[in-house]
């Protein structure tokens, strides 16, 4: 699946390592809120996750550099709305991770809040990237932004990341579960992805691009 969603067939399960596409991107601005958020200027692919699916190493490996997100060995260190302009067009934005954050209660409802009233509200959301870790399929918040995504007619890509730490055979397994699950939703796709070693790159960076080029195409 290296080109935009063909709503009218499934992506084959993809095989490309290395990826040599990227995304090049520059650090715009961060966010505590909808409402300090910049001024919409084309589409927005938002990426969400929990905190220890690997989301800031995906954002890394699909962007080319180590700098584009905070990689942290403590899960939940983004607490803001981070949005990145992309050279081509459009934006990337990077949402706080949900749970296991090291931080206050009330800080982490109010991260959830701002996640909440962006996806929601922000009218530049084009399609939403839903980084996984393979190892543990169908969380909780997996399944409840898979199924708002599908009520609310958003694109949404599930990344199933951490392949490297499986088996190939574990890897079909799990990516045949949750193809099974969304079967007979056309707006989601599902890719096995390893922030490690690449597997997947070329796949998400084309997805992400083919939604960038604008709401309503």
């Amino acid at each position: 699946m290296s080109q935009p969603r063909d709503t009218n067939s499934r992506p084959a399960a993809n095989t490309d390592r290395g990826s040599i596409d990227r995304l090049q991107v520059s650090f715009l601005t961060s966010a505590p809120s909808l409402r300090q958020c910049p001024t919409p200027d084309g589409a927005e692919v938002a990426f969400a996750g929990r905190s220890n699916a690997g989301k800031s190493s995906v954002l890394n490996r699909l962007t080319g550099s180590r700098q584009t997100a905070k990689v942290s060995k403590t899960p939940g260190r983004t607490q803001l709305l981070n949005f990145f302009t992309v050279a081509s067009g459009g934006r990337l934005v990077d949402l706080p991770g949900y749970g296991y954050a090291k931080a206050a209660r009330s800080a982490q409802k109010d991260w959830q809040r701002s996640v909440n009233e962006y996806l929601s509200e922000r009218d530049a959301l084009a399609a939403v990237v839903l980084v996984t870790d393979i190892r543990h399929p169908n969380q909780a918040f997996d399944v409840d932004l898979i199924d708002w995504a599908v009520a609310s007619d958003i694109p949404l890509l599930v990344l199933l990341n951490k392949t490297d730490k499986l088996k190939r055979n574990a890897q079909f397994q799990a990516l045949r579960a949750i193809e099974r699950i969304t079967r007979e939703m056309p707006s989601v796709d599902v890719l096995l992805f390893s922030a490690h070693n690449g597997l997947g790159g070329d796949a998400a960076v084309g997805w992400v691009r083919g939604h960038l080029g604008g709401l309503g195409e």
